[in-house]
């Protein structure tokens, strides 16, 4: 056999090889019927912003004048803010809603997922509830969007929490092999399609401290709700229209009282951005979190809240 046969042989056995992957990996979008009847039970809610049936949960006494609304990271949903709000709720209003990209909200119809757009988001959201001001928690993604919500209202935001908060440059290595995988568009049309359930379950285990902690339906909903119709591509979007740090040169400007709390084990965004984050804003505390990941909400809620509860119970 000459070596041209070989090579033609060789190509032919990868392309199988290939072909077995994608078959194996292929996961089609899922509809919202069934997404909704097992991710979107009571308290949830939908209301229409934008164009958008937007996934809420807005719970605890209607008079209270200053609500805490919490705002997820990048890929998550309001799930995340389970035990926060449970805990909160009975003695504050506490809304929590998935952002357009993400969980059962699904893309913006404008295809929009730019910081700017996540803020004018929040204030139509705000106006929908007929919300005047607030208190903002966001962990991640959804820290970057409060601080500039408050940047740019600052009379609508009272008071900041931020959680393992984007804000500041950071390294692309430093994300999940998902979201790397996400930011090349070369690989768009393959990802569009494919998505096995080990990355989703690699990504989710990145993001622990403690990966043995995690519960086993939560990979379940993360892998469902990332399927969610539209929601990969939504993902892509997001990659493409971030500017991690590009506004870092602002947050000098915050004037609101803020805590941050951080996970120390984050592989994403490290400690250093939280101490940073102190350094810039004038009224600020870090608490630190020695064994906790990235979504330290999620983690350990009972925790995370403990440290919270009385800057966000004092109105």
């Amino acid at each position: 056999m000459t070596w041209l046969k070989r090579l033609w042989w060789a190509l032919v056995l990868l392309a199988v090889l290939v072909v077995v992957a994608v078959a194996a990996s292929w996961e089609p979008d899922r509809q919202l019927g069934p997404l909704v009847a097992r991710w979107g039970q009571e308290p949830s809610t939908f209301i229409e912003v934008d164009g958008m049936q937007v996934h809420v949960r807005d719970t605890g006494p209607r008079n209270d004048p200053v609500p805490i609304v919490l705002l997820h990271g990048m890929a998550s949903s309001l799930h995340t803010w389970q035990g926060w709000q449970t805990s909160l709720q009975t003695s504050r209003r506490v809304i929590s809603v998935d952002l357009p990209g993400f969980g059962l909200t699904g893309p913006s119809p404008q295809g929009e997922y730019s910081i700017e757009a996540y803020t004018r988001f929040v204030f139509r959201l705000l106006d929908a509830l007929n919300v005047k001001q607030v208190m903002l928690v966001g962990n991640a993604l959804g820290g970057e969007i409060a601080w500039q919500t408050a940047l740019l209202a600052p009379d609508r935001v009272r008071k900041l929490v931020l959680i393992d908060s984007d804000g500041y440059p950071q390294a692309a290595m430093s994300m999940p092999i998902a979201f790397q995988i996400a930011s090349m568009r070369g690989w768009r049309w393959v990802a569009e399609r494919i998505f096995p359930r080990a990355m989703v379950t690699s990504t989710v285990k990145s993001v622990f401290g403690d990966p043995s902690h995690i519960p086993p339906h939560t990979v379940d909903r993360y892998f469902e709700l990332s399927l969610r119709v539209g929601n990969r591509r939504a993902l892509f979007q997001r990659m493409d229209q971030a500017q991690w740090g590009a506004n870092a040169h602002y947050i000098r400007r915050i004037q609101q009282p803020t805590l941050v709390l951080w996970g120390e084990k984050d592989p994403m965004v490290a400690l250093s951005s939280g101490r940073q984050f102190c350094q810039d804003i004038p009224r600020c505390s870090l608490v630190v979190f020695p064994e906790l990941g990235h979504i330290p909400q999620e983690e350990d809620p009972s925790r995370t809240l403990a440290s919270a509860r009385s800057f966000l119970l004092d109105k």
